[in-house]
């Protein structure tokens, strides 16, 4: 039906028009507008947003075109209609498949490739289940009609006389949906809807009485009911009724999925893995940074009263992927600045919520959008930095470093056919030996990930460019040998630090974990006359400070078990040093190299320079596990380290490392600091 005004039929073509009815008639013949009215009745908006369209479309009539407002309105109306309120895409779950686009897109990183398949084929078990309803009813006639209707539409019915009936029923295998009648004996319609929504909430019910009246229907909806007919039943309002408890009962179990975080160092792949997942599903994709984020407006949007006001990037980015279900990854989540002036990650907690983004309020729109079908993947370099209530709405996948095979095989595979040809050589025409590549990754990076081998292989490939024009084209295939990276690269950019030759005393090895990866760390002791001061250099935490306070603690109360003097403090000052004061250091994995170096130089015993240590101390001396534990034992593999001292906890970490990485490595696990020492000193 026509809703805006038109010429009253019984009027004659003869009468005068008034100015402002001639003005409105020239309104409605505006092609634009009538565009818009158009296009509101054609795009099969939601119920709530339909008369919102509409009322706004009848302003607008009203609001001269030369108006500001009128200009405000019509852009309003267009992204309503811009929006993909019905548009979506099906999910491809063919497991194989998107374990081969994991594998094209991706060398290594198993464990995150097993859990995002985990995630695809539990979305693939849900979309398989068949739609389950029960039907309540003490009429044959009824419950056979009813059935045979269902059925024909593709549902599982199962049907029952009573409600005593239908509770066991529930309790063989819940349904979906309940549809049951008002009066049955036993147990009548009332009862049963309380028994459902104390132990199946989330089964949707409708309720059917041949007695309808508005008291048993406020009755019914106030006990629980989701849907409330009288009897003879309207079949076409039953079906849309189930199909809408239906599709919210699917959201519901959709959204206990959890939202995937993709935590680890730089270039290790987290946002091409977010890329790989929306292909291999066959979503659209876009991707979000949220690096310097400061105000809430940005995503959530600026309010109309406001001039220039627009919509948030969560609605902008899903008004250019076209459906409302995309893979949204919000990329570096920790760089979120979070101060007075302004907290965006109170817009997240709400965006990332399951029982709050089905209806989600973006300030420009007004009017509430669905992002339950959004797949959102959060990426962040440290976790730690996230306030606590947003990290309990996500589930944490850590990408770990790559190994050096892994680099090598990524290099060889991908990095250096790609930046060959975007450097105009041909792949045939050069032979990167095995020992060539390890050595570009060794000697020229120092990285977790990837991005600085990607940028050292570009500048070999530039010069290998230049090399070529300089002996000119056709000189056939040129062979790259390890001798021949150093040559050609220049003086390595980086000081690679490795384990002691020499064992000494008052020196410790530690191993520490950076958002770079792991890290080789020597402590320092020296003892010196002074007046009980323990003095603590190097740019050094709170936590760092207070291991080194609980370590000298331990050795003066066990002074006796190690053979020294009671009073060793008493006219000493003992200086602890951890060199690299420039850089800052933090973190609760230092203690027992600490307490290492203070008893070496005390007990005048040298440590074993091929060996290195990690895990905290307590006052009583037992040793307290560490995170970061593969990144450490690697680090100490490049080092030169041959044995590696964690605390017994680290166990299932130490066993979920691959072989490769413990090739070279012994790893002894300790309880207490005297196994340490009897490990470590000389």
């Amino acid at each position: 039906m026509k809703w805006f005004r038109k010429k009253n039929a019984e009027e004659s073509p003869s009468e005068p028009k008034s100015p402002s009815e001639k003005k409105e008639q020239v309104e409605l013949k505006d092609p634009v507008i009538e565009n818009l009215h158009k296009r509101i009745e054609e795009a099969y908006l939601p119920d709530q947003i339909l008369p919102v369209a509409r009322d706004e479309y009848e302003r607008l009539l009203k609001t001269e075109k030369s108006s500001p407002e009128f200009a405000i309105g019509q852009n309003y109306l267009e992204f309503i209609l811009s929006l993909p309120w019905n548009s979506t895409t099906k999910d491809d779950l063919d497991l194989t498949r998107a374990k081969e686009v994991l594998d094209a897109r991706h060398y290594g990183l198993s464990p995150v490739k097993e859990r995002i398949l985990e995630f695809l084929a539990v979305k693939s078990l849900h979309s398989r289940q068949q739609a389950k309803i029960l039907l309540a009813d003490d009429e044959v006639i009824a419950r056979e009609n009813l059935s045979i209707i269902f059925e024909q539409d593709g549902f599982a019915v199962r049907a029952v006389a009573n409600g005593i009936e239908a509770v066991a029923a529930m309790e063989n295998d819940p349904a979906d949906i309940l549809v049951t009648d008002l009066k049955m004996d036993g147990m009548d319609g009332l009862q049963l809807l309380q028994e459902v929504r104390r132990r199946w909430p989330d089964t949707g019910v409708i309720m059917l009485t041949g007695y309808a009246t508005v008291k048993s229907a406020v009755t019914a909806m106030m006990k629980g009911a989701d849907q409330y007919l009288g009897k003879p039943v309207n079949l076409t309002k039953l079906r849309d009724y189930v199909m809408e408890l239906l599709t919210k009962n699917q959201r519901i179990q959709h959204l206990r999925g959890p939202v995937l975080c993709f935590s680890g160092p730089p270039g290790t792949g987290k946002t091409s893995i977010g890329k790989a997942i929306a292909e291999a599903m066959g979503r659209k994709f876009f991707r979000l940074s949220l690096a310097g984020l400061r105000d809430e407006a940005e995503l959530r949007g600026h309010r109309r009263t406001y001039v220039g006001a627009m919509a948030g990037r969560i609605l902008q980015g899903i008004e250019k992927a076209g459906v409302r279900n995309p893979v949204i990854m919000l990329d570096e989540m920790d760089k979120v600045i979070q101060d007075f002036k302004g907290d965006a990650t109170s817009v997240l907690l709400e965006i990332l919520d399951p029982e709050q983004n089905s209806s989600f309020v973006d300030n420009y729109l007004g009017l509430p959008f669905d992002l339950s079908g959004v797949l959102f993947i959060a990426t962040a370099n440290m976790v730690e930095r996230l306030p606590a209530p947003l990290r309990d709405r996500m589930e944490e996948i850590e990408f770990s470093s790559y190994t050096l095979s892994e680099k090598q095989q990524i290099a060889t595979r991908f990095l250096i056919p790609e930046q060959l040809r975007q450097h105009g050589l041909s792949p045939k025409d050069f032979d990167l030996l095995p020992e060539a590549v390890r050595s570009l990754i060794v000697d020229y990076t120092r990285e977790a990930g990837l991005r600085g081998l990607e940028k050292q292989v570009a500048s070999l490939c530039r010069k290998l460019a230049r090399k070529t024009l300089a002996d000119g084209e056709g000189a056939g295939v040129l062979t790259v040998e390890a001798a021949d990276i150093k040559e050609i690269m220049g003086t390595t950019p980086h000081f690679n630090t490795a384990a002691k030759t020499e064992p000494k005393v008052g020196l410790a090895t530690g191993l520490v974990w950076t958002e770079n990866g792991g890290e080789i760390l020597f402590v320092e002791a020296v003892k010196m006359n002074g007046n009980k001061q323990l003095i603590l250099t190097g740019s050094l935490g709170e936590v760092l400070r207070e291991s080194a306070q609980t370590s000298l603690s331990f050795l003066r109360s066990n002074a006796e078990r190690f053979n020294l003097a009671p009073d060793f403090f008493e006219a000493s000052d003992i200086h602890v040093h951890l060199p690299a004061g420039a850089v800052t250091k933090e973190g609760p994995s230092a203690g027992i190299t600490i307490a290492i170096a203070i008893l070496s130089m005390l007990t005048d015993r040298p440590v074993r320079p091929d060996v290195a240590f990690s895990g905290e101390i307590s006052l009583l001396g037992e040793v307290l596990p560490v995170a970061g534990v593969r990144e450490k034992v690697m680090a100490a593999a490049r080092a030169g380290i041959k044995t590696v001292i964690l605390p017994k906890q680290c166990d299932y970490a130490v066993r979920s490392i691959e072989p490769e990485v413990l090739e070279n490595i012994e790893i002894r696990l300790v309880e207490r600091l005297d196994e340490v020492v009897e490990l470590a000193l000389i």
